[in-house]
């Protein structure tokens, strides 16, 4: 065991036995580092185990994790409910495309038909699939081409996905964007949408709760008189709920904490339990017709398989009222810490975000170093999205170890 004797911290740090760890580590470093494009700023980590909210690298040390796979593990690292029903299908069917029926396919389009309230679903395979096809959609749902966006939004890194994405940094080595007509308004601001909107617009799209700009939360009428304007204008209305979803902000969808119906929404991340996939769900009489749209992979044995189990373990150990729960107490400790550099504590249900007055790096070595991992977006806001079966003593451990940065 290890100690933080400040706060009375433990965390088992246990030794492999199999093999030597400084030498898997030093060997997966080298391989990365030879073979792999080097896109990311990763972590010095190496993990190789995780269950419920804690996650274990190759030395044997425990994290308490507040990263989630970015807001994917909502029902926790290794469900077993997840991982039996992956076992099962993966004896039985794996792939075959969409070429041919499943019986799992249509077992979870109807489910996820009924948890999004929507009619019509297609799969695909990530956040950024998912934003695309529902931009593809609007365009051919509506005969037009251009798109609003929010400023500070993120929609994903593929070509169509960044038209609609506002940070530079993303945006300006891969311009000129597929679409050249987005138009970018301050979130929050439904009047400036109004004024954007021009009669070539297909669709304004919009995260119910900016993540990755910060943990944003709009003005509680913001999206209702953006769906009023919508309709006044013709212009569909896209939500992205690819990191809100599937109980993250305390109900299956964000849209409903807002009363808020758009007419296209992305999902993704939480969808599959850990397994990846994506979707997009419609209203009736918004449809793609065939041959207009496809993936080889969306909606795959093993990724329905994966699903239908998640949404079986929230319905069943109730993740939704618990990410409320849970996510009450988190800010409410976290809001209670004595420092004087933290500008806010917001969020819904287990998407909050600290802002700190300056970047949040350090935060984020001193909270590895201590056994939580957390992550810093839009520089100085630090995004904590546990998985939803996080218990109250870790919420405290972790805090404690925010307090001490």
């Amino acid at each position: 065991m290890i100690t933080n004797s400040r706060k009375g911290i433990h965390l088992t740090e246990n030794i492999i036995e199999s093999g030597d760890p400084q030498a898997r580590y030093d060997s997966v470093i080298e391989k990365d580092s030879k073979y792999v494009m080097q896109t990311y700023g990763r972590q010095p980590l190496v993990l190789s185990k995780g269950k419920g909210a804690v996650v274990q690298d190759i030395y044997g040390k425990e994290y308490i994790d507040c990263v989630a796979g970015i807001a994917v593990n909502n029902v926790g690292h290794c469900h077993p409910t997840v991982v039996k029903a992956i076992q099962a299908q993966a004896e039985n069917l794996i792939h075959v495309s969409n070429l041919y029926y499943t019986e799992i396919q249509a077992e979870f389009a109807e489910t996820l038909a009924s948890i999004t309230g929507m009619e019509r679903v297609f799969f695909c395979n990530s956040g950024a699939e998912s934003v695309e096809a529902a931009m593809k959609l609007a365009r051919v749902a509506t005969g037009k081409s251009a798109f609003v966006a929010a400023e500070h939004s993120f929609h994903g890194r593929t070509i169509g996905a960044l038209s609609v994405t506002h940070k530079s940094m993303y945006r300006d080595p891969f311009m000129p964007p597929v679409s050249s007509e987005t138009t970018f308004v301050p979130y929050s601001d439904a009047e400036a949408i109004r004024q954007a909107i021009s009669e070539n617009t297909a669709a304004v799209i919009l995260e119910p709760i900016q993540g990755e700009g910060g943990i944003n939360i709009p003005d509680p009428g913001y999206l209702k008189e953006v769906r009023e304007i919508c309709d006044e204008t013709g212009a569909l209305l896209i939500f992205d709920e690819v990191q809100t979803g599937f109980g993250r902000t305390g109900t299956w969808f964000c849209k409903e904490q807002f009363g808020v119906e758009p007419d296209i929404m992305s999902m993704s991340k939480a969808i599959g339990g850990g397994f990846p996939m994506g979707a997009i769900a419609a209203h009736n009489g918004i449809n793609f017709g065939r041959g207009q749209h496809a993936s080889t992979f969306g909606g795959g044995p093993l990724a329905c398989a994966a699903a239908l189990a998640s949404v079986k373990v929230i319905r069943e150990e109730k993740l939704l009222e618990r990410s409320k729960e849970m996510g009450a107490y988190f800010m409410k400790k976290l809001a209670g810490m004595v420092r004087d550099d933290v500008v806010e504590v917001r969020g819904k249900g287990l998407m909050i975000g600290v802002e700190i007055k300056y970047p949040c790096g350090k935060f984020v070595d001193f909270a590895r170093e201590q056994g939580v991992l957390v992550n810093c977006t839009s520089d100085s806001v630090l995004r904590l999205v546990p998985p939803l079966v996080i218990t109250k003593e870790q919420i405290d451990t972790v805090v404690d170890v925010l307090e001490q940065a």
